[in-house]
């Protein structure tokens, strides 16, 4: 990864990257190869392609979207897409297979790129299961397929890696990052381009001419020296190590005060970033119902403790992504908020007459 095409936004670097897809194929003389895969429960921005890439219906509805040059295929979440008895890497298998499937009846010849988060975002805050990336990353080179990797999320540190490509073993071609660059605090996001595209649009230049692209605020100096302030920080503290030490605390701790109680399906997370999915069955894997709104009402009793924790889009899911600075003593204060937060509406739902 050698050059970066600066940006504002998750969703116009992703823009960026789309074009850039287009572009390569087109100056390699394979006009056809457009077609770029997303997955199902994906986030990666809310703008025209952007927002045709986010597997996600809502995003999706009344708006004339997804474009058809966006394909999408399965969400890597174990917990509810496993067949019975299916290990995580039997499940990461066949996502890779029903991947390979897809291709082929689209084209190989048809199909330019592949986009994903290493860890699901927006989408439930979901790690990919054991042997994923490795399967898909498999079909990817079989098929002559550009891998854009967004870290919009899981840059700078989020998972105890610097990148979450690098946590997982992923190889990118093109890499999308946006907050953790500034920490959010000024408007500036990135599409890094590796050395394989670079080469041909160098190539290319001479022919067609310069990479026509850019936004009024492209690199603005202010969002770059936001950034250098930023990654010093990150650097000079070691955010990423910190989030690796009191993450896997983090993740101890949710795993002891959460995995037995009767309403948590699945507890999960990397890192400083975690999810307790509500069920009303935890033996069938069966969801409430959604007039109940047990996530919000979790994420509504979490916050009247003091406590700011999401309640996620997909499901009964209560998110938390803690500052890369947190102590252990804050994870465990985190922790015990959220204990509460969970214990009450629980106690509502019995006294509702729900049975859980």
């Amino acid at each position: 990864m050698s050059k970066v095409f600066y940006g504002m936004s998750g969703s116009d670097a992703n823009e960026t990257q789309a074009k850039l897809v287009w572009y390569y194929n087109n100056l390699r003389g394979k006009p056809s190869k457009k077609k770029i895969i997303s997955r199902e429960r994906g986030y990666h921005g809310c703008s025209i392609v952007s927002g045709s890439m986010t597997g996600m219906s809502f995003y999706h509805d009344h708006m004339d979207l997804p474009l058809p040059q966006i394909v999408h295929t399965g969400v890597p979440h174990h917990y509810w897409g496993r067949n019975p008895g299916e290990t995580e890497r039997e499940f990461s298998t066949r996502r890779g297979e029903e991947l390979d499937q897809l291709i082929e009846r689209l084209g190989p010849e048809n199909v330019g790129g592949f986009i994903g988060e290493p860890v699901l975002g927006t989408g439930g805050i979901t790690p990919p299961p054991e042997g994923y990336w490795q399967a898909i990353q498999a079909v990817l080179k079989k098929h002559d397929v550009l891998l854009i990797a967004d870290e919009v999320i899981t840059g700078f540190g989020r998972t105890g890696s610097m990148f979450g490509s690098q946590h997982y073993g992923i190889e990118p071609d093109l890499v999308t990052i946006a907050k953790g660059l500034t920490s959010a605090y000024f408007p500036l996001s990135a599409a890094i381009v590796g050395e394989k595209v670079y080469k041909v649009m160098e190539d290319g230049a001479d022919k067609v001419g310069a990479f026509s692209h850019g936004y009024t605020y492209s690199g603005h100096p202010i969002g770059a020296a936001a950034a250098n302030a930023v990654l010093d920080i990150v650097e000079k503290e070691d955010l990423p190590g910190n989030a690796r030490d009191v993450g896997a605390f983090f993740q101890a701790q949710l795993q002891e005060k959460f995995a037995q109680l009767p309403i948590v399906g699945e507890v999960r997370g990397v890192g400083l970033m975690g999810a307790l999915e509500f069920v009303a069955d935890r033996k069938n894997r069966k969801r409430f119902d959604p007039s109940l709104k047990v996530g919000a009402r979790v994420s509504k009793a979490a916050r009247d403790r003091g406590l700011i924790a999401r309640a996620m889009p997909h499901g009964d899911i209560l998110g938390f992504a803690p500052p890369l600075v947190t102590t252990k003593g804050e994870a465990e204060e985190i922790v015990a908020l959220a204990e509460g937060a969970v214990r009450s509406v629980m106690d509502d739902l019995v006294r509702d007459g729900e049975r859980i």
